[in-house]
């Protein structure tokens, strides 16, 4: 089995972050969010081959992935036209030659996947029951969970079941005729959609199993990202090293070791990034980066790159990583 992963995307809800950090590297409770998927990935044994789609600052995801992940056997593919899902997936087609799994990495996911191993269908589409329907792509199937059609942000509730951008397909040959089938058409919103290919599959025949996760976390704008931040840590990455009497820690956290806190107040759901300094300071809702210094702040819902320096500042920020925020009282 392959695994193809399109990341080329330049992250633009995220910036001023993804102009130096490719969004699938930003972190959240300490590990880039590619890096769960690719924990899963790495778990599910089988692979043969990852396919990465890069394009937006592919070096340091070509460089992070050969590093930290050089037991997956990868291939890299530049998409050098942001022409969308569908020809992302396209890209990879020379190196497919059997089943293959697609996974994008924006959200973090809890599934089993095993479930490759065994199935007769023809594809997988997981998904997640949510209750604002209308803001996702949604899943209809019949009543024996295959799917019947995929409905773009519907404003009547044909299903609740948002579409994750997590698939298995067994028959990959009528996959790749299904996206040639839609490159040949007039682009949808400017952009040619790999669902369109998934519904071509069915019109041709195919059985797509439908399956929901367990959990699924976006991390593809500020507000969930720090969303996700706090679920993570809730499900098992909380840490806290020892700090001293005035420092005060409210649950849930992550604190990398090498973090000095002095006379402060850390949570809930912040991640501080190993060599950070916070002093006479709130911190709340935050993800901090590494080596950064917050001093007499108050923050809260804030997104701190690496090796910033924040004095004096009351409120919500967002700064990427070499920047400097200092607020002086008036006199």
């Amino acid at each position: 089995m392959k695994v193809v992963i399109p990341l080329a995307g330049k992250g633009s809800r995220l910036r001023p972050h993804t102009h130096v950090t490719p969004k699938p590297m930003l972190k959240v409770a300490g590990k880039p969010v590619m890096d769960y998927v690719l924990d899963d990935v790495r778990r599910l044994g089988g692979v043969e081959q990852v396919v990465y789609v890069t394009g937006h600052l592919k070096e340091a995801v070509e460089q992070h992935a050969k590093v930290a992940y050089a037991d997956l056997p990868s291939v890299f593919v530049e998409q050098l036209v942001q022409d969308g899902t569908a020809g992302a997936v396209k890209l990879a087609r020379p190196y497919i030659d059997g089943p293959l799994l697609i996974i994008f990495v924006d959200t973090i996911f809890e599934a089993d996947l095993s479930v490759v191993h065994t199935t007769d269908a023809d594809g997988i589409i997981w998904t997640k029951e949510v209750e604002d329907y209308q803001r996702f792509g949604v899943v209809v199937t019949d009543a024996d969970d295959f799917m019947t059609r995929i409905v773009e942000k519907p404003k009547t509730p044909v299903s609740k079941r948002a579409n994750i951008g997590l698939y298995y397909i067994r028959n990959w040959q009528l996959l790749f005729e299904g996206i040639e089938h839609v490159l040949r058409q007039p682009r949808n919103g400017g952009e040619w959609y790999l669902t369109d290919a998934f519904q071509y599959m069915i019109e041709h025949g195919a059985r797509i199993k439908v399956l929901d996760v367990a959990g699924w976390y976006d991390a593809g704008k500020l507000d969930t990202l720090l969303e996700t931040n706090r679920a993570v840590i809730e499900k098992g990455r909380a840490r806290r090293p020892a700090f001293a009497a005035d420092v005060t820690i409210v649950e849930p956290v992550y604190i990398e070791d090498g973090v000095t806190v002095r006379a402060s107040t850390i949570g809930p759901n912040v991640s501080i990034g190993s060599g950070s300094v916070i002093e006479h300071s709130t911190v709340r809702d935050a993800i901090i980066g590494h080596r950064s210094t917050v001093r007499s702040a108050m923050l809260h819902d804030s997104l701190v790159g690496d090796d910033t320096v924040i004095e004096g500042v009351r409120g919500a920020l967002t700064i990427g990583d070499h920047s400097e925020v200092r607020v002086t009282p008036e006199s």
